[in-house]
């Protein structure tokens, strides 16, 4: 099984939008993302929630078969047409991959 993580900082301000509603927006982007890999085991996207810790505002967990499984999320027209938005309101992202 193969984990894809990633976490994101978003700007205050972005694309005309407070950071809350560029968080609320994004989720939505990613979840319809869900079920684009047959291989997909698990998906979950939130947004920090007050009063607890957190050192980014969003993270997807999500796993995946196998990297090929993985790629054929990466590479499927619906996720790379959100990543333009994503890259325009965030202002850091993390992301790590690996076999369990």
């Amino acid at each position: 099984m193969l984990k894809h993580i990633v976490m994101w900082k978003f700007k205050e301000h972005a694309e005309g939008a407070d950071k809350a509603t560029n968080l609320l927006k994004a989720k939505a982007l990613l979840d319809a993302c869900a079920k684009l890999s047959p291989g997909t085991l698990r998906f979950e996207v939130a947004i920090a929630q007050p009063g607890l810790e957190a050192t980014c505002d969003l993270i997807l967990y999500s796993e995946f078969t196998d990297t090929a499984a993985l790629a054929a999320y990466s590479d499927h027209p619906q996720h790379v047409a959100l990543k333009p938005f994503i890259g325009a309101v965030r202002e850091a992202r993390q992301c790590m991959d690996y076999i369990a």
